[in-house]
């Protein structure tokens, strides 16, 4: 067995490819694993509708190209947030948090990353922290029902946007089945926002982390930020993950459109690879 695991995020690759080709492109540029992306997009959402057929062909793919998907960026809660105020919205959040963990359980995906929010699209209240709450303990019993392991994933709003905060519902929550999944990106940012240093802030997390999304940003700019251009330290970073537990590493970027992407994946593997092989 390997010490450690490299994935990529799905949305590295255009969305023109099939499963197999993403794969296959996976594999090339050295990566163990992909993570699949269930957003807020309807074609994203869809997927929690794949028939038993289409769940085993996916299986079968991921056999014959030897890489596996063994994680999910389950990011569809931005528009069906688990504390809406809206009741219809957190019906439908509560059906998408049950259907991504069936398709979990069929693919065989280990990790589900749940998107750090009470609500996105809606004012933060008392009132939908407790309905966060509430409804987080019931996505934490399907969780441990299916044996899938959920982490909250860091995010870009003040609501959860360090490790420290994300502890304070697992805490509550006191489960094998939900810990944290840190965005390396947000929480840099975080540290820079709130004057406070990064690795302390990971430190908080020991023991309780899943996996970790390896993101580059600059202070204020969260997304599409190419690797080595912005103010993460990776090195630091990686080591503290290591030493707070974590052996599951995803480089998280995106695909925009250069023709160049596939020199993207290959200098984002050259660039981790060398840390995560460092650690001990």
């Amino acid at each position: 067995m390997k010490k450690y695991y490299l994935g990529v995020y799905e949305k590295a690759m255009p969305s023109t490819l099939t499963w197999k080709e993403k794969l296959e492109t996976a594999k090339a540029a050295g990566y163990d694993f992909v993570e699949i992306s269930i957003d807020e997009t309807d074609a994203k959402l869809a997927r929690l509708e794949w028939t038993k057929e289409e769940r085993l062909a996916l299986v079968e793919e991921m056999k014959t190209v030897g890489v596996p998907i063994r994680s999910m960026c389950l990011s569809g809660h931005r528009k069906y947030p688990l504390g809406s105020n809206d009741p219809a919205t957190v019906a439908r959040g509560m059906e998408i948090m049950e259907k991504a963990i069936e398709l979990a359980d069929d693919l065989g995906i280990r990790i589900i990353q749940l998107a750090g929010y009470d609500v996105y699209y809606e004012k933060g209240s008392e009132e939908t922290r407790a309905r966060f709450e509430a409804n987080l303990r019931k996505a934490v019993d399907m969780a441990a029902t299916a044996g899938v392991v959920m982490g909250f994933e860091t995010m870009e709003t003040e609501f959860m946007n360090t490790v420290e905060k994300s502890m304070v519902y697992v805490n509550k929550m006191n489960s094998p089945y939900l810990g944290v999944y840190p965005d390396m990106g947000n929480i840099t940012n975080a540290a820079v926002s709130y004057g406070k240093d990064v690795i302390d802030d990971i430190r908080t997390g020991a023991g309780h982390m899943v996996a970790a999304h390896l993101k580059e940003t600059v202070p204020g700019v969260f997304r599409e930020v190419p690797f080595g251009t912005g103010h993460v330290d990776f090195a630091a970073t990686i080591k503290a993950c290591w030493e707070a537990g974590i052996r599951r590493y995803v480089t998280e970027m995106w695909y925009i459109g250069s023709p160049e992407w596939k020199k993207d994946l290959d200098q984002a593997v050259g660039m981790m690879r060398p840390i995560l092989d460092a650690q001990e």
